[in-house]
């Protein structure tokens, strides 16, 4: 071994024993996945609710909607008949609390951040959600099932018992991974 290759090596020794001792970040579980649908029956994105240890994380991709906010909800049944999606029913809320992240008597399970669109129509989240994935996925996969509706407008995190949101504009039905 020669000085220069002894140097590089004691230069990178430190770094590999950082990286042997780092915490590893637990590997992502698919739990459910949902083909998103506007009122006309168009794909327009897809989400994904993925188990991160004990956390759940819900990432979203969807294209074609108008610019800026809008409000982003689980809804109390696995339907989406278009053009309305009414059949989603109410948002998913088998606490019985009320609506909002802002409402002290709230939040319940089908409070989501609001989804920002860009100019273009194309929205991405990827957040982690406030409930444990266990409790999540019973919540979800009830006998009815649940939908993720995208509302024309934003929520405003606090009005009782949809947060003002606006029309639904699209949907998807819940599947869980298999």
């Amino acid at each position: 071994m020669t000085l220069k290759t002894a140097g590089i090596w004691l230069l990178t020794l430190p770094m590999l024993q950082a990286c042997a001792h780092a915490p590893r970040m637990p590997a992502s579980v698919p739990i459910a996945t949902a083909a998103l649908k506007d009122a006309s029956g168009a794909a327009i994105g897809e989400v994904k609710i993925m188990r991160e240890g004990d956390q759940a994380r819900l990432i979203v991709e969807a294209a074609g909607l108008s610019s800026g906010l809008h409000g982003l909800h689980f809804h109390e049944f696995g339907r989406c008949d278009g053009p309305s999606f009414a059949s989603a029913g109410g948002h998913l809320n088998p606490a019985g609390r009320q609506h909002g992240m802002l409402n002290a008597a709230g939040p319940h399970v089908g409070d989501l951040p609001n989804l920002l669109a860009e100019p273009n129509g194309k929205a991405t989240m990827n957040t982690q959600l406030a409930i444990a994935p266990s409790a999540l996925v019973a919540a979800l996969f009830d006998a009815d099932g649940t939908a993720v509706v995208i509302h024309a407008g934003p929520d405003d995190y606090k009005t009782d018992p949809s947060g003002n949101s606006g029309g639904r504009i699209a949907c998807g039905v819940l599947v869980a991974a298999s």
